[in-house]
């Protein structure tokens, strides 16, 4: 290869090197890291019956509001029967459940939504069954939709002669498509001559940099930063010239701001995730284990022959108790999350031990990071 030739491959990959540099680490869309205000589902609910089950249903002599149910319902189409008889029915192919449903933004009648239900008795599958026409109501108290359908229940399960197996949940499941919208919820989003954008999670340069490339792109004065969460930007008042303006709003591009280090530990499951602007002080860890074995066996005394004593069983414990040394860890400054990894990975210590070690390097100090369990 000739010197020229090596001369222009240096200068190509000094110039793709330098516009690496000058990228922007990560790039996303305002529809990412934003939505607007007033643009939100709703929560439906409402007390339903799940019918045609096969003899998994509630045990109506335990679960009394099931029969009351039914005798309601069979009274709304005409049957009514005595006090005394729907006192005593065995409806065992019968299960009341609560249904719920989100209601999306701009939701218009005729359209169907999913629901999901849940059983609320002590009913044993609700596969196979149906859901009868249930009314499904808002915060306000009015009906918004109606569900009714099939039920899909994502498992099995199978019984006899004492033994049971069990393939995921039984007791609740789900009706695609099964409510239908009777009432649309009005939304906000022509009131006034602005909308307002609200982040996703509070951070004043997200907000801050939203503005910055709205007005770049919209034109200077188009939008402020109001807070650490909201940004108002005016818009057209028309209502097509409205939802095109935010379409394009959207679709605009800024560079991401860097999040709060933070440490989210689950001490249910031990879990621990750290987001990359963790990093560590340098500091020194101690941690030792301490085990407790307890054991016991069976010990038989036999009188002798014709003492007329008799055979006793008694039990005799054992309790041992092994501590490890606790070795003194230095661990280094990490700047880095792949060097906080390494550092905590060098102790040897299990998820659980994991949470006490940091809670203890967060009250030293040491980790610039904010520490929160969930």
């Amino acid at each position: 290869m000739t010197r020229p030739t090596l001369t222009l491959l240096r200068l190509l990959a000094g110039a793709a090197l330098g516009l690496a540099l000058l990228a922007p680490a990560q790039a996303v869309r305002i529809k990412e890291v934003a939505a607007v205000q007033g643009v939100r589902s709703n929560q439906l609910t409402g007390y339903g019956l799940i019918v045609g089950l096969d003899g998994t249903g509630d045990q109506t002599t335990q679960m009394p509001f099931t029969t009351q149910s039914v005798a309601n319902y069979l009274q709304q189409l005409g049957i009514t029967l005595p006090d005394a008889r729907a006192g005593q029915l065995q409806l065992k192919n019968v299960a009341a459940v609560i249904v719920t449903a989100q209601l999306p933004a701009f939701a218009q009648p005729g359209q169907t939504v999913d629901v999901t239900v849940a059983s609320m008795g002590n009913a044993r599958s609700l596969k196979g069954g149906m859901l009868v026409a249930t009314p499904l109501r808002g915060a306000d108290g009015e009906i918004y939709a109606i569900a009714q359908g099939n039920v899909v229940v994502g498992g099995a399960g199978a019984a006899a002669a004492g033994s049971k197996v069990q393939i995921n949940h039984l007791s609740a499941g789900r009706v695609p498509e099964g409510a239908q919208v009777e009432r649309a919820v009005p939304t906000p989003l022509l009131d006034g001559d602005s909308i307002n954008l609200g982040l996703n999670a509070a951070d004043f340069q997200t907000a801050s940099r939203v503005a910055d490339a709205i007005n770049r792109r919209m034109g200077s004065g188009m939008a402020r930063a109001m807070d650490g969460r909201t940004v108002q930007v005016r818009a057209p008042g028309d209502s097509d010239a409205r939802v095109s303006f935010i379409a394009q709003l959207e679709e605009i591009t800024l560079e991401q701001a860097a999040p709060a280090a933070k440490v989210v530990i689950n001490a249910r499951t031990g879990s621990i995730v750290l987001n990359e602007a963790v990093t560590l002080n340098p500091c020194a860890i101690a941690h030792g284990n301490l085990s407790v074995t307890i054991s016991s066996q069976p010990v038989v005394s036999q009188p002798a022959p014709l003492s007329g004593g008799q055979t006793v069983v008694g039990e005799q414990a054992s309790i041992q108790i092994k501590q490890e040394p606790g070795i003194l860890y230095q661990v280094p400054a990490s700047p880095k999350l792949a060097d906080v990894v390494r550092a905590l990975n060098a102790l040897g210590a299990t998820p659980q031990d994991m949470l006490a070690i940091l809670q203890a390097i967060k009250a030293s100090g040491a980790l610039n990071a904010e520490l929160e369990v969930i």
